[in-house]
């Protein structure tokens, strides 16, 4: 079952791993993305017959009538909440499960790192496809010695990558607007919540429901209690946060579930080690972003509430099989060697009584 953000690469790579394991699959694409999915269902059904791989599109309803089904597996890949339906589901039937969701991936900036860079890579990473990716930084610990030129290098790197003005970065051909208007209004409310509960906009604010814009943006002094902290983002909001011990930092991380991603930019290796060593994430990435997901030979997946199992490459040929043991034995050749004594002491002790029946 593909997600609406990707939904070509994150519906199509899984099939390929399914086949590539000797399956036939049916496959359910997001009903957001109906241009999409359409197509995705034509290029399917030329290649294949219905009976190799099926194409079943629809909404929720087809879903959940799609999970009662006794599949061998399931692959979703979509948010946290519906991953526990899914994985509700399949319990049914005690299917097994492959949940690739997400959560609120941290970025940490510390006072050794590269400004320049880490600017550029987590804007880069938050907000392509609006925010719409699973692995986007959700939030950025910054520093408190280098927050002030951190911020000065992301606004430099906005007003070249999507221009300064509303108007210019609405008209820009290089940022995606939300998928929908319920998910604009849904990311709307996380902004005006954190405005009324106190936070500073630094840069950005616009949203417009009807064409489906939310303008980048970074916010700072947030309370606790703020959805934006709270809930998922998918969305281009930025909360960056102000800390001064590394310890702080890593206690915050520790105190929500296990995030999808985690990102830290450091020219310190004792600071990255210790990030990595008293954290857990699903994927990490040093001194960048989301080439975790990029990199074909590494496993791709989350921990407990980010998901579970893994794909791409070879893990993914093994989410979608089952390694079944097989012996074969030649009863002669163990009795004769029996009672050779050509085995282990303990190992014959504990076959010395099958010699009465070989």
């Amino acid at each position: 079952m593909g997600p609406f953000n990707y939904p070509v690469n994150l519906t199509l790579g899984p099939l390929v791993s399914a086949i590539a394991a000797g399956n036939t699959v049916v496959i359910k694409p997001s009903e957001l993305t109906p241009h999409l999915s359409g197509l995705m269902a034509r290029v399917v059904r030329e290649v294949f017959t219905e009976d190799e791989v099926a194409v079943v599109e629809g909404g929720a309803e087809v879903a959940q009538r799609l999970q009662a089904l006794p599949f061998d597996h399931v692959f979703f890949t979509g948010s946290p909440a519906v991953g526990k339906q899914v994985m509700a589901a399949a319990a049914q039937n005690l299917t097994s499960v492959t949940l690739e969701l997400g959560g609120k991936s941290p970025a940490i900036v510390d006072a050794s790192a590269n400004l320049r860079l880490a600017a550029s890579n987590i804007l880069w990473a938050k907000f392509t496809n609006a925010g719409q990716t699973c692995i986007a930084p959700d939030h950025v610990f910054v520093h408190e010695s280098v927050k002030d030129d951190w911020l000065a290098c992301c606004r430099e790197v906005l007003k070249k990558a999507y221009g300064e003005s509303l108007a210019q970065q609405q008209a820009s051909p290089h940022l995606t607007h939300m998928v929908n208007e319920r998910h604009t209004a849904r990311v709307k409310a996380l902004l005006e919540d954190a405005q009324f509960r106190g936070a500073r906009v630094l840069l950005g604010g616009g949203v417009s429901e009807q064409a489906c814009f939310v303008q980048p943006t970074l916010l700072d002094q947030l309370p606790a209690g703020s959805r934006v902290l709270e809930e998922e983002i998918f969305g281009p909001l930025l909360p960056v946060i102000t800390f001064r011990s590394l310890d702080e930092v890593i206690d915050k991380i520790n105190a929500g579930p296990k995030p999808l991603a985690l990102y830290i930019y450091s020219q310190t290796p004792a600071h990255v080690d210790k990030v990595l060593m008293h954290t857990a994430s699903g994927g990490a990435c040093v001194n960048h972003a989301l080439l975790q997901f990029l990199h074909g030979n590494l496993p791709f997946g989350g921990v407990n509430h980010s998901g579970m199992g893994n794909a791409h490459g070879h893990y993914g040929f093994k989410a979608f099989s089952h390694e079944r043991a097989v012996v074969r034995t030649q009863v002669s050749l163990a009795a004769t060697l029996l009672r050779a004594g050509k085995v282990p002491t303990v190992v014959r002790k504990c076959l010395k009584p099958l010699l009465k029946f070989l």
